[in-house]
């Protein structure tokens, strides 16, 4: 056999070799002299150490273009068998007084949980490789094409990342921005141009909705929540970032950074909030009507996670006639948010 210079790795799964021994591939293959296989098995192998490296490559793969899953906390705490998960929203309730000696009216003190009940869901796709395609790698000395499981992975990471920021109506997954998630909505007022953007606003307006937005969180919670994290969308991102404070070479980007409340540790860019992010911003159009949207929250799985009972994964291959098909699936539940009061959303930034 002399197919082994051309692997990455010298393991394979034997799934896969099962599945590809028992299609007609193998055998087609090996009695095509210029294939060069010595047996049907010794190709089997050869093309299950192709798919081992390509899985391995894919999982390697990162996406930074989807904000969801590093934004915001991700847990994995459901179990991937589940069909559905129930998780409570709590609002603290009683306080304290002062009392005399052998007092015996101590007031009570509780934590109210609002149970929310949501489905898990899959979500699935498949690449694969047809007999020419093998053909084709092994004729080139290349190996198999990786952007096939780049793009499952790719397509599978999109919708999680979607269903994360607005939910998914039709299958009752809950997102951060979906209807219903009791996160206060903060009105921002209309600036000298008629307008809520920040982007036509000056910079001693834009201060006063950050101002607004602050005082709320503060009213509403008793200071009891400090928010750390501030989304924007990128397109305000930059206006901010190419905004001076008046009379200074100071951008308003850099004084939010620098003035801040100490508890508010992050500024952030994310396209997901733009005004015409269809896929990801339920306020969105693509008519220029759009609305985006400014999000501050506390980043803690205590107050809000992502909950992704079962990752990416790659199932072993399937024959299918003359071609090898990968199945891939994870499962999502979405946006889990325990304390709604920690985030606060602008529409219209």
């Amino acid at each position: 056999m002399r197919y082994d210079s051309m692997m990455p790795s010298k393991t394979y799964d034997l799934a896969d070799a099962a599945a590809i021994f028992a299609s007609a591939i193998p055998s087609t293959l090996a009695k095509n002299p210029n294939m060069r296989f010595d047996s049907a098995e010794d190709a089997a192998i050869f093309f299950a150490r192709e798919l081992d490296f390509i899985k391995s490559e894919t999982y390697d793969v990162q996406y930074p273009e989807f904000t969801a899953l590093t934004l915001f906390p991700t847990t994995h705490e459901v179990d991937e068998g589940a069909e559905t998960v129930t998780y409570y929203s709590y609002d603290k309730q009683g306080m304290a007084k002062i009392i005399s000696n052998y007092a015996n009216d101590l007031p009570r003190v509780d934590v109210k949980g609002t149970p929310t009940t949501v489905p898990v869901k899959s979500v699935g796709d498949s690449y694969g490789y047809s007999i020419q395609e093998m053909r084709a790698s092994r004729m080139a000395g290349k190996s198999l094409d990786v952007r096939k499981a780049d793009t499952a992975r790719y397509q599978i990471e999109r919708i999680i990342n979607r269903i994360a920021w607005m939910g998914d109506k039709e299958s009752g997954l809950p997102g951060v921005l979906s209807e219903g998630n009791d996160i206060p909505v903060y009105i921002l007022a209309q600036g000298a141009s008629g307008k809520t953007e920040w982007t036509e606003k000056t910079a001693d307006e834009c201060l006063a909705d950050v101002k607004g937005i602050l005082k709320q969180v503060s009213k509403t919670t008793h200071g009891v929540e400090k928010p750390d994290t501030l989304a924007l969308p990128e397109e305000t991102y930059i206006a901010l970032g190419t905004t001076r404070i008046p009379d200074t070479s100071v951008t308003l980007l850099k004084f939010l950074q620098d003035n801040l409340p100490g508890s508010i540790k992050e500024i952030v860019s994310t396209p997901e909030l733009n005004s015409n992010a269809t896929d990801t911003n339920p306020y969105a159009k693509d008519d220029g009507t759009g609305k985006g949207v400014l999000l501050l929250y506390t980043k803690s799985e205590k107050k809000m996670a992502i909950e992704v009972p079962m990752p990416f994964l790659q199932h072993p291959a399937q024959n299918k006639n003359l071609e090898i098909e990968v199945p891939c699936e994870a499962r999502v539940v979405g946006a889990m948010i325990y304390y709604p009061l920690s985030a606060v959303i602008a529409v219209g930034v």
